[in-house]
């Protein structure tokens, strides 16, 4: 952080601070102007942004099961209706903090050290486990299985 002068006798702003202030938006809708002040035309934008983040939504659903990003499609279809409805700006906002802190939390040294040793672990026990099979079956396939 920095907190010395920038000469005008104004202690400075950290970089932190600046994004915090830009990344806070007024929370509303993104419409046109032209869009807003005509409450038919307002409410069928409306309309659209809905149907077209339920779509994008709906297809990362089913790409969590599906091959494919869904957990990143799930986010895009959130940003379209936070275009446009309050309750997805907040869930965003939460969303990028939650996100944030998290990836905060995994650069600590002594989170990272523990997750290093625990993976050691999972693939030394999952390497044994593999040995031990090999050991007391071999290469045999399932499908190859003679009965």
């Amino acid at each position: 952080m920095n907190t010395g002068s920038d000469g005008t006798g104004k202690v400075a702003l950290a970089a932190d601070d600046a994004e915090d202030e830009q990344a806070e938006r007024p929370l509303g809708s993104r419409a046109p102007a032209y869009v807003q002040r005509r409450k038919v035309l307002h409410l069928s934008w409306q309309v659209g942004v809905f149907i077209v983040g339920l779509a994008v939504v709906g297809a990362g659903v089913a790409m969590l099961v599906l091959p494919g990003p869904g957990w990143l499609v799930i986010f895009a279809g959130m940003a379209i209706w936070a275009t446009e409805f309050v309750w997805a700006q907040l869930v965003l906002r939460w969303t990028k903090r939650k996100v944030t802190e998290a990836a905060q939390r995994a650069l600590d040294p002594k989170v990272r050290r523990r997750n290093m040793i625990l993976t050691g672990l999972g693939l030394t026990i999952i390497g044994v486990l593999m040995g031990y099979y090999l050991w007391k079956y071999g290469l045999a396939m399932p499908w190859d299985v003679e009965w």
